[in-house]
């Protein structure tokens, strides 16, 4: 491992329609094979939400604007006799109006809009809490407006 302290990365949680959008992780990435949220390490100096934006448009082409933190999560894995492989800290940030012509670009091998039952049916083979995530975004925030779904 490279650094003895958690990596902190953003993930844009976009949902218009019924419909959230996810990235198919390419071959030769982490989590290579299932679905997740677009997202990445935040750069120095970087913002968590405009880290999430960031990465949303390098890797969907899409452009959006930030919303609220929705939750965070410790990732952490371990390969045995208990060799420390990785740490993330990574917060889920709901963005808001995107634009732009969908395609996958960066590092995501595809990505589309799913139907939220989908994700919520475990009907793709999907990273770990995506479905998590997701219910928290379709839970409203007390004093918040309902996000759109």
């Amino acid at each position: 491992m490279d650094r003895p302290y958690p990596r902190l990365g953003a993930l844009a949680v976009v949902i218009e329609e019924g419909q959230v959008l996810l990235a198919l992780r390419s071959p030769d990435k982490p989590n290579a094979g299932f679905w997740g949220y677009p997202g990445g390490h935040v750069e120095p100096g970087e913002t968590i939400a405009a880290a999430a934006v960031r990465e949303l448009q390098e890797e969907t082409c899409l452009h959006a604007d930030p919303g609220e933190v929705l939750m965070h999560l410790d990732v952490i894995s371990f390969d045995p006799p208990q060799v420390l492989q990785y740490h993330y800290l990574l917060v889920a940030v709901r963005c808001l109006n995107p634009v732009g012509d969908l395609r996958a670009c960066d590092d995501a091998a595809e990505v589309r809009w799913v139907p939220i039952e989908d994700v919520l049916e475990g009907r793709l083979p999907l990273i770990r809490d995506v479905d998590t995530v997701l219910r928290r975004a379709l839970t409203p925030l007390s004093g918040g407006p309902s996000p759109r779904g």
